[in-house]
């Protein structure tokens, strides 16, 4: 038996089978088409950070919590909107894989923030190294190896500052319909 898959919403009949047959009309559409739905990035960031609710993998917090009170804690200590977009999205890919959640999360967010965030969620399990690694004997200096990097300070604020201590069942964090309007004006127009 044979399964067909629906027509995609918005597809075009007349485009290609192979990307080596295409068009530039043809890629035309797509960009259009592409920009025309940008705004599901922000549905489907919601839609996982929503889904963190119901990870605590034996955290005190649920990770939606940790993630809200991460960028709770950020934008209070005065941090650009991008940066707490990205203290918000920080464990965002715990939703698929907790050993390499930070590289998800920072490729997620990269086409919507600027460099030294995206360095600084993609390393930050190295620089949040100093507060726990020792119980799994692994060296918590590993944040070091990037002392000479323009987004150092930055990321190590962020871990030491906020992330680290967002654990709190008690913090008055704000909700994740605050940073909504957040989600949606970053991710509105991605940088290629």
């Amino acid at each position: 038996m044979t399964v067909t898959d629906p027509s995609p919403i918005d597809a075009n009949p007349d485009s290609f089978r192979r990307m080596a047959e295409s068009t530039a009309e043809q890629w035309a559409v797509i960009g259009e088409r592409t920009r025309e739905n940008q705004r599901r990035v922000a549905d489907r960031m919601i839609m996982l950070l929503e889904s963190l609710s119901s990870i605590s993998d034996g955290f005190i917090t649920d990770q939606l919590t940790h993630c809200l009170q991460t960028a709770t804690m950020a934008e209070r200590a005065g941090a650009d909107e991008e940066m707490v977009f990205g203290a918000l999205c920080h464990d965002i890919g715990k939703a698929i894989s907790v050993p390499n959640h930070g590289p998800i999360s920072a490729e997620m967010i990269k086409p919507y923030v600027r460099d030294d965030v995206y360095k600084s969620i993609m390393h930050h399990q190295d620089f949040q190294g100093r507060h726990y690694y020792q119980h799994f004997g692994v060296p918590t200096n590993l944040r070091d190896q990037f002392v000479d990097e323009p987004w150092f300070s930055l990321c190590e604020e962020f871990t030491d500052d906020w992330d680290h201590q967002a654990f709190d069942p008690d913090y008055d964090t704000l909700p994740l319909e605050h940073f909504e309007p957040l989600i949606r004006r970053i991710t509105a127009i991605a940088r290629f």
